[in-house]
């Protein structure tokens, strides 16, 4: 009780949508910006005790700050969906699986797996999102092409494309994806809908070849990581840590 009163001293200001094991799992979190994220979002994404406690031990909060110029807009309103890069993250956990290591999966197998723990798939890609199709055909010029996961992002108002691949990105990948965005700005969207959003999520990622093969290509089209276990959470706070002091002496 103490530390509750210590980290919520003024119980007016405490919202109804979180439950007294919701508090108790926020009071275990030193970190004041970090809590206040994750109070934050509880009541923006209306987790359940569950999900909160699966966040925390992917932690959300430290990938989206170690990987965002934001870290106090993030603590003080959790994260805000406004723009297309605002629900993407650099790195996806999908411990969710319970893949064995050591692990070899088809991407296939992964997509399967992801489709199976769908829930738990939605969780990571965060608020707004709605499944629409596996291996989502389309035809251009008589040749049938497939996506493979497409979901719609309701906040945003746009048709979100998920490409899978087990190894490195190619630049052969990123142009069939914005081979994709093309044809469902052009055939897929309804009136009032934005022009789609094209994430390819890979186990590695070449980082100067991600930028040269997207040079001055759409600024919707994203390459993000993917792992299948839970990221070293000290590593991150070590990261986050260096991006605060770091942020300390631009102030001064």
């Amino acid at each position: 009780m103490g530390e509750f009163y210590l980290c919520f001293p003024i119980c007016e200001t405490l919202s109804h949508k979180l439950s007294w094991s919701h508090y108790c799992e926020l009071v275990k979190i030193d970190s004041e910006l970090e809590r206040s994220f994750y109070y934050q979002q509880i009541i923006n994404e209306n987790w359940s005790i569950r999900e909160l406690k699966r966040q925390k031990e992917s932690g959300l909060f430290l990938r989206l700050a170690a990987s965002k110029d934001k870290i106090l807009a993030l603590a003080k309103k959790g994260q805000v969906i406004e723009k297309p890069e605002d629900l993407v993250k650099d790195v996806y956990v999908f411990e969710f699986l319970k893949i064995p290591e050591p692990y070899i999966v088809s991407e296939h197998e992964l997509e399967t797996h992801l489709i199976d723990n769908l829930q738990g798939f939605l969780l990571e890609l965060g608020k707004g999102f709605t499944f629409v199709g596996r291996q989502y055909r389309i035809i251009i010029n008589n040749t049938a092409y497939h996506v493979d996961l497409v979901f719609y992002h309701r906040i945003l108002r746009c048709f979100v494309l998920i490409d899978l691949k087990i190894n490195d990105v190619k630049h052969g990948d990123i142009g069939q994806m914005n081979m994709y965005m093309g044809y469902f700005d052009k055939e897929e969207n309804a009136e009032g809908d934005n022009p789609p959003i094209g994430i390819i999520l890979s186990k590695d990622k070449d980082e100067l070849l991600v930028e040269y093969a997207t040079y001055e290509m759409d600024s919707q089209l994203f390459v993000s990581k993917y792992q299948l276990y839970l990221p070293n959470i000290e590593e991150l706070r070590q990261l986050l840590n260096s991006q605060l002091l770091d942020l300390g002496d631009k102030k001064h």
